[in-house]
């Protein structure tokens, strides 16, 4: 169960490191906790961003612009010259999962197609219909299974074991057996997505507690920044699906119940294609004012794009509608509202994905290196996968050639979770794990959502202490093994307290308004007091914060209009 490299997730970013690593000549294995084109990567709909430069309107677009303006939409908590790092690799980068096969959609010419998203200055984000992470998944499962890459699939990861500031792998379960066993790696890769389901009303796949983000965090390496949480402006009301940014790049309206296009008032100039913390803003900010559709939702209207192009643009969107909400978009308008989408915060690194512990790297949605800040522009996630992915995979590779093989780790580390795994089982406790889940996420949506405040954050911190005094007395309903996902759920629970206890703080302790972090009692961006990345190191009793400066070499920060 050794390796050179370890990866573990196999979304975007995680099948890109193994490509990377594999490359570079090391052993590598890819340990996922569902089967790799399950990863929540297949959900992104709307595209990848690069300066192509492909279509009228966009051909005086260059790396540069696209830096800057996704410094911009980031309200100037990006570092950045990792931004740099991102836009200046995103042509060769896609034009490399062009040659993976990637099917993009084509303009009459052949050239991959581009639309506008939010936050851009230009077309640039390239797209497959609006299921592009579903037809970039599979492209690199291909490339992976073409190259022989090994796959530990439905595998948990349980702890990282760090001895003497640097990695000697990680004990993880499998879940098909319920077995725990230990891997050994000389390098180790977290490429495990975000914890968006710690939010009730999120976009966000059920594997998606941000488990890795928790194992990291545990293990003793700083997470950064997680007070930044997005919410997709457009998510099916009901049921929360995503409904693409690339719906409104193709031209659609977003009304409320008295048929104004309400984005005027808050974006004049951009309208619906202004980033999506303004546009979630102005949503909720509808709702509150009565001006929605039973006080929950607005209208995202496609009507006008006509059943041709709906059906070339935007089909998986025209089906969710139907299939999800009786609605074909091509007839009526769709219902949406602000749902929890990405986790901007993670595990701290550099751009070139290093962690504080020798050995460890980070790539995709559980990094933070950061290239959002407070605010992600649509098509630059799927975009950081295959960058940072890369970067991920080589330069773990290179550290694994220069360190000794794996020996002489101890058993302690599985007898310690078979320990911890008995206490569960033989467990008495009144609480289950449905139920505090449950309850954690009705309350982050509540009072750490759209909107923050001091007297609600102050509540959520101390509940969500409660909570994880209730945790103490969590008894499992099934004591089998095999399979137990109530076990896993439980696993997840602990990490999901802890990230909710840092997101939390780190909400309440940051008095301002910025990107995705709105306060109503501190309504203005400070650039004096707080121009920071927040660091949140664990310990029992919770996050230790600090700070790090943030990377302006660049442009200096102003004021953000759209």
């Amino acid at each position: 169960m050794d390796h050179h490299v370890l990866i573990i997730g196999s979304g975007l970013a995680g099948m890109r490191s193994a490509l990377a690593a594999k490359e570079a000549g090391v052993s590598c294995a890819v340990l996922s906790l569902v089967y790799p084109v399950r990863s929540h990567s297949v959900a992104a709909q709307g595209g990848i961003n690069a300066a192509l430069c492909n279509v009228p309107e966009g051909k005086d677009d260059t790396w540069e612009k696209h830096a800057y303006d996704t410094v911009k939409g980031s309200d100037f908590l990006a570092d950045q010259k990792a931004v740099e790092t991102l836009t200046k690799n995103a042509i060769p980068a896609v034009y490399e999962l062009e040659s993976f096969g990637v099917p993009f959609s084509r303009l009459d010419d052949g050239k991959v197609a581009q639309r506008p998203f939010g936050g851009g200055a230009f077309p640039r984000t390239c797209y497959a219909e609006d299921r592009t992470g579903h037809n970039l998944l599979h492209a690199l499962y291909q490339q992976c299974i073409k190259e022989e890459i090994e796959f530990f699939d439905e595998w948990l990861v349980l702890e990282l074991i760090v001895e003497n500031g640097k990695t000697k792998g990680v004990v993880a379960m499998d879940i098909k057996s319920g077995e725990i066993k230990i891997f050994g790696a000389k390098s180790v890769i977290f490429a495990t997505g975000g914890a968006g389901r710690i939010y009730a009303q999120s976009t966000n796949a059920l594997i998606n507690a941000g488990s890795g983000i928790a194992v990291a965090y545990h293990a003793g390496i700083p997470i950064k920044d997680m007070e930044f949480v997005q919410f997709h402006p457009t998510t099916l009301y009901g049921t929360n699906i995503l409904i693409t940014e690339g719906a409104r790049g193709e031209g659609g309206y977003l009304k409320n119940k008295n048929g104004e296009r309400f984005m005027e008032r808050y974006a004049p100039k951009n309208m619906e294609l202004a980033p999506r913390d303004i546009v979630a803003r102005a949503i909720i900010t509808e709702i509150n004012k009565g001006h929605a559709f039973d006080d929950a939702y607005v209208h995202l209207d496609l009507t006008h794009l006509g059943v041709d192009k709906i059906n070339e643009r935007l089909p998986g969107i025209r089906e969710i509608g139907i299939d999800f909400a009786g609605i074909d978009a091509v007839e009526a308008p769709l219902p949406v509202q602000p749902g929890q989408h990405y986790t901007m915060g993670g595990i701290d690194c550099n751009e070139k994905c290093k962690t504080f512990v020798k050995g460890v790297y980070a790539a995709g949605e559980c990094s933070c290196v950061s290239v959002h800040g407070a605010n992600r522009l649509g098509g630059n996630s799927l975009l950081e996968t295959v960058v940072f992915g890369k970067i991920a995979g080589e330069n773990a590779a290179e550290f694994s050639k220069s360190v000794a093989a794996v020996s002489d780790i101890s058993e302690n580390y599985k007898t310690k979770w078979e320990d911890k795994f008995a206490i569960l089982f033989n467990g008495k406790g009144d609480k289950t794990v449905g139920e505090i889940r449950t309850n954690l996420r009705k309350l982050m949506i509540k009072k750490v959502g759209v909107y923050r405040n001091r007297k609600d954050l102050k509540s959520a911190v101390d509940e969500i202490k409660n909570l994880k005094e209730q945790f103490a007395s969590i008894s499992l309903t099934s004591k089998s093994r095999e399979f137990n996902l109530e076990l896993v759920s439980v696993t997840e629970l602990e990490g999901m307290l802890d990230l909710a206890l840092a997101i939390t703080e780190g909400a309440l302790n940051r008095e301002e308004s910025r990107g995705s972090h709105a306060r109503t009692d501190f309504t203005e961006r400070n650039d004096q007091d707080w121009l920071h990345h927040t660091i949140a190191k664990f310990s029992p009793e919770g996050p230790i914060f600090s700070k790090k400066n943030v990377d302006i070499s660049l442009w200096e920060p102003k004021e953000r209009r759209y």
